[in-house]
């Protein structure tokens, strides 16, 4: 599509837009602040192009530093930050933070204490780190503020905009607005203002608005610059100031024009196609609306089976109450009658009273046959009496512990009960999971999932290893032991081999499916570890080395700029060199990076001491990237490649491209294969986003691999007559992060 039909469409769309066929009513949602969910007002711009309120990024602020002010401060927090923080004008408001008469919010000039300026974004949830200059260093977002005005516009329709200049009660209702003034007239105002012959006759004019945005953005950081150029890695104009000596120096950049030609083509499509498929977004809305209601019926239905369960399980233990009930009942009414009955027996041997008080009065009988007849039965039952006495015993068991019920078990049955079935199966997270000899797969799971008790990895080889014997199964699942965590590390890795990871989930003994199926390619070698040297040879007045040494960055600053002045016949800035810390003098080694895609050039491989001693012992502040071998700049002279065996070999990288040099002319034909992974046509390739390096020292050659496939990109002979070091060379701007596996190895030693 040309550039006129794109700009054609873009208008079209536009048009649809004005004709009202989009109303500007049904974006309201994209004009609200995600902190204070209300229309935008002064919005600003993070650096994570996010938009925010300007009085919500200084409650932000100072919510987050709130300790560090004075309990009195004029900036203490009240209970409603929106209500007391002042509201002076936002032209007064940039000039006084521009100036430094008012400081950000979270430190006092003069004070001790740290001034902090990081707030977390609403939008994305990430830090952002405001800088130095704090708010000063956002852009408004005028464009935004625009829409929010016509969106106001749209809602009080009815409300008209009066004229700033007459006063009640004759005030007149506006009918353009000058943006040079920031006022809005009615017709007799605008002429008495703005009379023909003078300077304010010249003025731009507009509708009747509230929303006086400046004519040109100028730079935050630069204030009487203007900005002309589009910052494509930190995503903001910049002006030629920033660019030349600011924090954008090292940054790529491309002119307003282009950045402004290319967003509104993205931007056109990107309607056209949404508005293409229209249908389509109904059709989807309709199958939405349909699973809403299918979902509602089957919440519904849902919860009438689980009333259903739970009450069937309430009547089963309602009938088993009862029934226990009964029994402690009758149980008790036996007992308590044969102990009543006892007390009644015992009551009768008392004096006077019962059985004793009857023997007593037949003790007076005084004739002998009777007295015998009547007394034999009575000796009987008075015996009996004593003899109890002698050994008591109750005749009932005051105990209920045959009624005592053990209910743990039933209780861990419930407490288990599951309600929410089979568990969804995670997902593998490949930007997280790393595969050397020893894998780190890490997997997360769905946003509305339920707690899980642990997690099971599964993973297999692919193919038969070189070690295997021919009874083994090489497709057999092998499974780790439970992880309680969203990663694991799994040890013992076959190298150069491939496997297959999968991982299910458990809840209350009931697995979850099996994720898909991820493959990762084991290196050909294992894992070597190592940090920078901040030794040997490096420069510390170009190179940034981090407090871990695992990220090396080149500045192209002052320094760079000065050692081209000295060459008046051309512009050839030598490499800064850095090393690993650790030297290979024998075995297989590999290792992994990350050369950031602003990377000018990037030089990667391996070297020995000889030559690194000659690299840094006979410094060359002006060498030219045409003499040296395997540069990367189609130049022409790259033709004088690599000799069949030199003791470094180093692979060009940088703009985004790998070039990979060509063999020599005079070398052997098995040389001439090895160095032939690339055809002729194929030696300039897109740079992976991750590198990986192989030293074979016993056999003497390197192989350069792109990390994330495996896949072998260069391999050529090297000469090992001495100690081998990971080698990295940089010019101009370039950032090198060496893998978090490899650094982990040497840090933990």
């Amino acid at each position: 599509m040309s550039d006129s039909e794109d700009m054609t469409e873009f208008a079209s769309i536009v048009e649809r837009i004005e004709r009202g066929e989009v109303p500007i009513k049904n974006i309201e949602r994209e004009l609200i602040c995600p902190i204070c969910k209300e229309l935008f007002t002064h919005p600003l711009i993070l650096p994570c192009q996010h938009s925010v309120c300007h009085k919500c990024v200084r409650e932000l602020l100072m919510l987050n530093h709130e300790d560090s002010f004075d309990a009195g401060s004029e900036c203490s927090l009240p209970g409603s930050p929106r209500s007391r923080v002042p509201s002076p004008s936002m032209e007064r408001l940039d000039r006084l933070v521009r100036s430094g008469s008012i400081s950000s919010p979270g430190w006092r000039r003069g004070s001790v204490t740290p001034r902090v300026t990081t707030i977390p974004c609403p939008g994305c949830q990430h830090d952002i780190d405001l800088g130095e200059r704090g708010i000063s260093m956002l852009f408004r977002n005028f464009t935004l503020e625009n829409i929010v005005e016509r969106y106001r516009q749209a809602a009080r329709a009815a409300v008209a905009i009066m004229c700033n200049i007459c006063k009640p009660p004759q005030q007149q209702e506006a009918t353009k607005s000058c943006m040079d003034c920031k006022a809005s007239y009615c017709n007799e105002c605008f002429k008495l203002h703005h009379p023909w012959g003078t300077p304010k006759a010249q003025h731009e004019y507009v509708g009747p608005t509230t929303n006086f945005r400046p004519k040109v953005l100028m730079c935050p950081e630069h204030e009487m610059e203007k900005v002309n150029m589009y910052c494509e890695v930190c995503r903001r104009p910049v002006c030629h100031l920033c660019k030349l000596g600011g924090s954008h120096a090292n940054h790529k950049v491309t002119s307003m024009s282009n950045a402004y030609k290319i967003l509104k083509e993205k931007l056109a499509k990107s309607i056209h196609y949404l508005i293409s498929k229209e249908d389509q977004v109904r059709s989807q809305i309709t199958n939405l609306e349909v699973l809403i209601n299918q979902t509602e019926e089957n919440g519904q239905l849902a919860e009438r089976q689980a009333n259903e369960h739970f009450e069937r399980l309430f009547e089963v233990l309602q009938e088993r109450k009862s029934e226990m009930l009964r029994s402690i009942e009758q149980s008790r009414n036996r007992r308590m009658q044969q102990l009543k009955t006892q007390v009644e027996e015992y009551q009768g041997m008392l004096e006077n009273s019962g059985l004793v008080g009857y023997a007593q009065e037949v003790l007076k009988e005084t004739d002998q046959s009777c007295f015998v007849q009547t007394a034999k039965q009575l000796h009987v039952r008075i015996q009996k009496a004593t003899e109890s006495l002698r050994t008591f015993q109750p005749s009932a068991d005051p105990c209920f512990d045959e009624f005592v019920l053990d209910t743990s078990r039933e209780e861990t049955l419930l407490k288990e009960m599951c309600f929410g079935g089979v568990p969804d199966p995670p997902l593998i997270d490949l930007s997280s999971s790393k595969v050397y000899n020893e894998a780190s797969v890490s997997w997360r799971l769905p946003e509305d999932h339920l707690p899980t008790d642990h997690h099971v990895l599964e993973y297999r080889r692919l193919g038969k290893s070189p070690s295997q014997e021919d009874g083994e199964d090489s497709g057999m699942w092998r499974a780790t032991d439970r992880v309680y965590g969203p990663s694991t590390v799994v040890c013992d890795l076959d190298p150069n081999s491939l496997y297959a990871f999968r991982v299910r989930s458990c809840r209350n003994s009931m697995f979850s499916p099996y994720s898909p199926e991820v493959t990762f390619h084991t290196p050909p070698a294992p894992a070597f570890g190592f940090l920078f040297s901040d030794k040997c040879g490096f420069s510390t007045e170009r190179l940034l080395l981090n407090k871990r040494r695992d990220a090396v960055e080149n500045v192209a600053g002052t320094t760079f700029l000065l050692a081209a002045d000295r060459v008046q016949t051309g512009s050839y800035i030598g490499l800064d060199y850095i090393i690993g810390d650790t030297g290979i003098s024998q075995g297989r080694h590999y290792w992994a990076f990350k050369v950031e895609p602003f990377s000018y050039m990037v030089k990667v491989g391996v070297a020995s001491d000889s030559k690194l001693l000659e690299w840094f012992h006979s410094p060359r502040d002006t060498s030219s990237p045409r003499y040296d071998h395997d540069s990367g700049h189609d130049s022409g002279s790259e033709d004088t490649c690599y000799e069949l065996s030199q003791p470094f070999t180093l692979l060009t990288v940088g703009m985004g491209k790998l070039f990979i040099p060509k063999a020599s002319s005079s070398s052997s034909s098995a040389a001439a294969s090895a160095v032939a992974v690339a055809a002729a046509s194929d030696r300039v390739l897109p740079m992976p986003q991750r590198l990986g390096v192989c030293l074979d020292y016993d056999a003497c050659r390197v192989y350069f691999y792109d990390a994330d496939t495996m896949r072998c990109l260069y391999e050529r002979q090297v000469d090992c007559s001495g100690t081998m070091y990971p080698a990295f060379g940089l010019m101009g701007s370039g950032r090198v992060q060496l893998e978090e596996f490899i650094t982990a190895k040497k840090l933990t030693f």
